[in-house]
């Protein structure tokens, strides 16, 4: 009686090919910009056949768009987690009308903001920062998708602890200017890599300097809304 084996499941080749060439064209297209980018050079870096940017992105242009929808992807994955906990307590406390405390406020945003300096200081988000910086620079549709599906929310996200922290609406302008503020401040790790390496005489930043780093991230969080904020 012959019985029937469940065979391995294969990747497909094509979710492979649009795999390659989403995860380097972050890479290309941030060090060349997108008119830079050939794709010549697109295709090269991913190791794949270049009538495959045509057959599965439409060009060159639906690949930047997918790109930058694959990049939201990938950071917030490495928050979803927190990001979860995060929303769930706020909608919570919004269904049983209540406000959070100061000192839960707090607590959540030093686990966010360590969170993202240790991304942010990572090797991998070398990449993610040049795609962006350009977008920053002259935005393109690119931007509304990096924006929309992963920035907007986590600075919102952010500005709503910030406004429990300050007592304040965070919707208003100066919540909002104040968030942007304090997330540059932990920008600053890889926007200015080279000056933090440079700045603090480290040749790299290894699990001391992570450490450092993320005790700094939450004293910044314990200093928002004292006196000590407004001090030189």
């Amino acid at each position: 009686m012959m019985t029937n084996k469940l065979s391995p499941t294969k990747p497909d080749r094509g979710d492979a090919t649009k795999e390659k060439l989403l995860s380097t064209s972050i890479d290309v297209f941030g060090r060349y910009g997108f008119d830079g980018a050939s794709t010549r050079k697109l295709a090269d870096a991913a190791g794949v056949n270049l009538q495959a940017i045509p057959y599965y992105f439409a060009g060159k242009e639906g690949l930047y768009i997918a790109a930058a929808e694959h990049l939201a992807a990938i950071i917030g994955g490495h928050v979803a987690d927190l990001r979860a906990v995060i929303l769930e307590r706020l909608a919570r406390l919004d269904g049983e009308g209540a406000a959070m405390s100061r000192v839960e406020a707090r607590a959540l945003l030093t686990q966010m903001v360590q969170r993202m300096v240790g991304l942010f200081v990572s090797r991998q988000s070398e990449s993610w920062a040049r795609f962006i910086i350009r977008e920053q620079m002259e935005p393109t549709e690119a931007f509304a998708r990096v924006y929309d599906n992963i920035m907007g929310p986590m600075i919102g996200m952010a500005a709503r602890l910030v406004g429990t922290i300050l007592g304040d609406d965070p919707a208003s302008e100066r919540v909002r200017l104040k968030t942007l503020s304090f997330v540059g401040s932990i920008l600053v790790f890889r926007m200015a890599h080279a000056a933090l390496l440079r700045q603090m005489h480290w040749d790299a930043v290894g699990p001391a300097e992570l450490e450092m780093l993320q005790r700094h991230a939450a004293s910044l969080v314990e200093t928002l809304g004292t006196n000590a904020e407004l001090q030189p």
